[in-house]
C-alpha cells in the first residue's frame, strides 16, 4: 500500500468520526490530569476506527483510573505546600492500591463510595468479565459464549463451482471465525465503552472533591 493511500484512509475515518470524537479532544480534568495523555492516544484510535486498540487502552485507562482515585482518596487532593512533602504523602496510598487488581480496586472504589452500586455492578459484570478479560486478557469465551454451537455453512470447489454443499461448524472455537466475532464485538462496543469510562472520571472527581467539602 502507497503512502498516499494510507494517507488518504486516513483523512477519510478522520472526516468520518471527527464529530463524534470531538467533544472528548479537550477534557478538562481537575484531579486526574495524569490521564490526558491516555485520553489523547484513545481518541487518535476512535478517530481512525481501530476498534480493538480502542477497547484496550480503554481498559488501561480505566484501572489507572480506579488505581489512582483510590489513592487521591487517601493522600487528599488540596495543594501541598512543601514538595519535600510529596514522597510521604504518596508513598502509602501508592504502596497500598497502585498493584491491586481490577476487582480490588473496583470493591475498594465501591467501599468509599468513589462509585455507586450500579457503577459497580457494570464494572464488574458487562467490563471486567467481557471487555477486559475478551481483549486484554483476550479471552473471547465470555463474549461468544451465547453465539449457537453450530453456524450452517457452505463450502464451494474452484474446481467443480457448481457444486456447492453444506457444512456446520462452532465459530466459537475456531480462531478465524473468533477473530471475525470479535472484530463485530469491537466495532459496536468500543466507542460507548470509551464514553463510560470518559464520563466516570468526571463523576469520581466529583466524589473525591465531595470528601474534603
Amino acid at each position: 500500500m502507497s503512502k498516499s493511500n494510507i494517507e488518504q484512509g486516513i483523512l477519510k475515518r478522520v472526516n468520518k468520526n471527527y464529530n463524534e470524537v470531538s467533544n472528548f479532544l479537550n477534557p478538562q480534568f481537575e484531579i486526574c490530569s495524569e490521564l490526558n495523555t491516555i485520553i489523547y492516544e484513545i481518541n487518535t484510535c476512535v478517530l481512525l476506527d481501530l476498534h480493538k486498540a480502542t477497547i484496550t487502552l480503554t481498559n488501561y485507562l480505566l484501572e489507572r483510573l480506579l488505581k489512582i482515585a483510590l489513592i487521591y482518596n487517601e493522600a487528599g487532593i488540596g495543594p501541598v505546600e512543601d514538595l519535600n512533602d510529596l514522597d510521604n504523602i504518596f508513598k502509602e496510598p501508592n504502596r497500598k492500591y497502585g498493584d491491586i487488581t481490577l476487582e480490588k480496586s473496583i470493591k475498594k472504589c465501591r467501599e468509599f463510595d468513589l462509585i455507586t452500586d450500579d457503577e459497580e455492578c457494570i464494572l464488574h459484570e458487562r467490563i471486567r468479565k467481557l471487555l477486559r478479560n475478551g481483549f486484554s486478557h483476550a479471552d473471547s469465551s465470555k463474549i461468544l459464549k451465547d453465539l449457537p454451537d453450530e453456524y450452517k455453512m457452505f463450502q464451494g470447489s474452484f474446481s467443480n463451482p457448481n457444486e456447492v454443499r453444506e457444512v456446520f461448524l462452532n465459530t466459537k472455537i475456531n480462531p478465524t471465525f473468533q477473530a471475525l466475532h470479535m472484530t463485530e464485538y469491537a466495532t459496536l462496543q468500543a466507542f460507548p465503552y470509551y464514553k463510560f469510562v470518559f464520563n466516570l472520571i468526571f463523576k469520581i472527581e466529583k466524589r473525591l472533591k465531595e470528601t474534603v467539602n
